[in-house]
């Protein structure tokens, strides 16, 4: 099964499959990649993360040397599964650490790809105060400088936009980072990978998109398992966006499962992006806390999928050609 597994990225598209328009490369945390590079894509995990709040954060809380040991074995372990691309979505003002992704990303053979954008999520704990001062445009231009010229003082550029939001209807400040994504969107090309737990929420930050003339196939709705009505599923995914169902774990293999094959029934499989939300090395805790793996979506869950009936290509679909696809436009 490893070995099957390990092949999917086998048989890609050509670039030109793609349409006229040659796909955007993908910056990685060690340079720019094609998106045919990317291979078999986990599309949603954490390596650290410090919930402390944005007013306390700081790299001064860990020690960088202690967590590169924790985490580096889990990447290797991974690796073995046949996995090429982990795109890694701890925010900034969240634990972010773009200089610890390249070690890790050097030692262990991943392509790693991170991210800018705030997150406005958890009743805004995590936002740094020019989230609430600055208009849209201005945080749209921090964004957009972090895509050109490096986050945190680095030459790393970030892959995609990690946002976050509360509950519907959207607050003011929500609203903002939504347009302001948009606004990055629009000058940059970069996705937008937004927090979002309910459906309401994902049908309101499409509609603020597309006002700023920005496509569906932008936005990428994660954490979509969390919304118990799989005809928005189907509503998001039809409009052009991207359902990702990222919540892969030893206790929710039937639920996802499920998900999966509702959007297989609805033809709808090239709009949907599977990954674990995994790893947590957690500030503040002893030894970075229980780290979770990133192993259960290959040895359990796509073993599960073809068990209930997809095929290897579909499998391929969504851990290859759909992540490709999402990150390089």
């Amino acid at each position: 099964m490893i070995a099957a597994v390990a092949g999917l990225a086998a048989g890609l598209h050509p670039a030109a499959a793609l349409g006229p328009r040659p796909p955007r490369l993908v910056q990685t945390v060690t340079g720019a990649v094609a998106p045919d590079r990317l291979g078999l894509t986990l599309m949603h995990e954490h390596v650290l993360v410090d919930f402390v709040g944005a007013d306390k954060v700081s790299r001064s809380r860990y020690d960088s040397d202690e967590a590169f040991r924790t985490i580096l074995p889990h990447l290797e372990r991974v690796r073995t599964h046949g996995c090429d691309t982990f795109v890694e979505c701890t925010p900034s003002y969240l634990g972010r650490d773009v200089a610890l992704l390249k070690r890790l990303s050097e030692a262990s053979g991943l392509l790693i790809v991170s991210n800018t954008g705030y997150y406005g999520a958890a009743n805004d704990k995590h936002l740094p105060a020019q989230a609430f001062s600055e208009s849209a445009d201005e945080l749209a231009s921090r964004w957009t400088r972090e895509s050109s010229a490096g986050i945190d003082g680095t030459a790393i550029r970030p892959g995609f936009m990690k946002i976050g939001v509360d509950a519907a209807p959207l607050s003011a400040v929500d609203e903002k980072l939504v347009r302001a994504a948009g606004l990055t969107h629009k000058a940059t090309g970069l996705p937008i990978a937004s927090h979002t737990t309910t459906g309401a929420a994902a049908l309101g930050e499409l509609t603020l998109l597309s006002d700023l003339g920005v496509p569906a196939s932008a936005f990428i709705w994660v954490h979509a398992q969390n919304e118990r009505d799989t005809s928005i599923h189907v509503r998001v995914a039809t409009a052009g966006a991207w359902v990702e169902f990222d919540g892969v774990s030893e206790t929710s293999i039937a639920r996802h499962v499920e998900l999966v094959r509702h959007m297989q029934a609805a033809k709808l499989l090239e709009r949907v992006l599977v990954s674990q939300d995994a790893g947590w090395y957690r500030v503040g805790e002893p030894g970075g806390g229980q780290f979770r793996g990133f192993e259960t979506l290959f040895t359990r869950f796509v073993p599960a999928l073809l068990a209930a009936g997809l095929t290897e290509s579909e499998v391929r679909t969504l851990l290859v050609d759909n992540p490709r696809r999402a990150l390089g436009g």
